[in-house]
């Protein structure tokens, strides 16, 4: 019986998530049985949370796809979170160590809006810092 690696699975699914199952049978050299058990199987060990898109931004009319740190008044680390989570124009949203305790990509039209942005979240009760950063290529 032949193993299929989870991390070789997950490394393919993640180059093409629509990769269908019988050229991941093919690619790993088992049955698509095979391949439908395992995905179920991640799937079942939450290693395969959902499954989503990569989009062009800039194609959707969005000229700044940025990262922005945050740092809170720890009491308000939550709340803040809370506020972004609801806030429409964060794409992702990150609870992280390092640099900053919160990190967010946000799509915005133009440099005018992400300076607006910036503006907003600096005039928030409880942010302390605010580090935008704009992404210019993604290479991987």
């Amino acid at each position: 019986m032949v193993r299929i690696s989870e991390e070789k699975l997950v490394k393919a699914l993640m180059e093409n998530s629509r990769m269908k199952f019988t050229r991941l049978a093919k690619l790993f050299g088992v049955t698509e049985t095979a391949i439908r058990k395992r995905m179920k199987a991640l799937e079942k060990k939450g290693i395969i949370r959902k499954y989503t898109l990569e989009v062009d931004p800039k194609k959707l009319g969005y000229e700044i796809d940025a990262l922005i740190g945050i740092d809170t008044e720890p009491e308000m680390y939550m709340s803040i979170m809370n506020m972004l989570k609801r806030d429409n124009k964060v794409i992702k949203l990150y609870s992280s160590s390092g640099d900053h305790m919160i990190m967010i990509r946000v799509w915005l039209k133009n440099y005018k809006s992400l300076m607006d942005f910036v503006e907003k979240l600096n005039r928030t009760k409880g942010i302390t810092r605010v580090c935008p950063a704009t992404i210019i290529e993604e290479l991987k």
